[in-house]
């Protein structure tokens, strides 16, 4: 299905939890010089303006990063990340609140350096162009396919460098997309099972969530190194709506779930909207 668009819930507190561990893994890698592998298999436009029509229409960004802006000193972890809507913002003083946000490609391509690869993968046409013109000039081992992200993850793994992280960040529009999300990861783990695989899900209302049986199949597997990371802004709802998410990390790097112990306390805090919000960091498998 191609009706999901992501410009609806830009910057909102899923989009920080993601864009908040990304900008964390991909720091660590860069920590070392050798080059790594970035893959996204869904990668959408990369780039979206938090004053249109479309972000208005929800307002989810003004319970999201532009709550979150005024309090990001006190999260000296996530600079990185918010040097990157800094970036995109430059115009803005000191009280004003980001009308720019960008997507998982552009923070990636923001953090990475010349010498790694990335593949963007985005099957809707229209994001796809919108996403060529957002990131404008491109590093030259930058490549952006349009395809089905679940099938082109397979293909492309393992790939020719032997470090590298994958961002697998469906839109869940379908209850299949869980179980395509369980058999994807299985296959590309078994191809490729140094990766780094981060794994995006919503945590929904309770008859519509089915997020804790996919991480239960997913726990079932050959996996030795799984971290369950999840934010929840406020308590269950009955019917409809997402109240929190999850990021499900396999092979987390070292010392990231300190790193997130760290933050998650501070976005809870900062991002609640209700006494009922709550975070999780927990070791599915611990590495040995």
């Amino acid at each position: 299905m191609l009706s999901y668009r992501h410009a609806f819930h830009a910057g909102n507190h899923a989009d920080i939890l993601k864009h908040a561990a990304l900008s964390l893994i991909l720091t660590n890698l860069n920590q070392k010089d050798k080059a790594y592998y970035y893959l996204d298999t869904h990668a959408g436009a990369g780039l979206y303006r938090l004053d249109s029509d479309w972000a208005l229409k929800t307002q989810e960004a003004a319970t999201g990063i532009q709550m979150l802006w005024p309090q990001r000193t006190r999260l000296p972890l996530l600079k990185p990340y918010f040097d990157c809507i800094q970036r995109l913002n430059s115009q803005i003083g000191d009280k004003d609140l980001p009308l720019n946000y960008p997507g998982s490609p552009w923070i990636a391509q923001t953090l990475v350096r010349s010498t790694d690869h990335l593949v963007l993968i985005e099957l809707h046409p229209d994001d796809e162009k919108i996403l060529k013109s957002n990131l404008g000039k491109q590093y030259k081992n930058t490549k952006i396919v349009v395809q089905d992200g679940f099938q082109e993850l397979i293909a492309r793994v393992p790939p020719p460098l032997k470090r590298g992280v994958v961002l697998i960040d469906p839109p869940y529009e379908l209850k299949q997309d869980y179980q395509l999300v369980t058999d994807t990861l299985a296959q590309a783990y078994k191809r490729w099972a140094t990766g780094i695989y981060a794994v995006w899900y919503p945590i929904l209302a309770t008859q519509r969530d089915h997020s804790a049986t996919m991480l239960r199949k997913i726990k079932q597997g050959t996996y030795t190194n799984l971290l369950k990371v999840e934010l929840k802004v406020q308590g269950a709802q009955s019917e409809f709506g997402m109240h929190g998410s999850g990021m499900l990390i396999v092979n987390a790097p070292w010392q990231l779930d300190t790193q997130l112990n760290t933050i998650l306390p501070i976005l809870t805090e900062v991002l609640a909207q209700d006494d009922k919000a709550s975070w999780t960091v927990e070791w599915l498998k611990e590495p040995s």
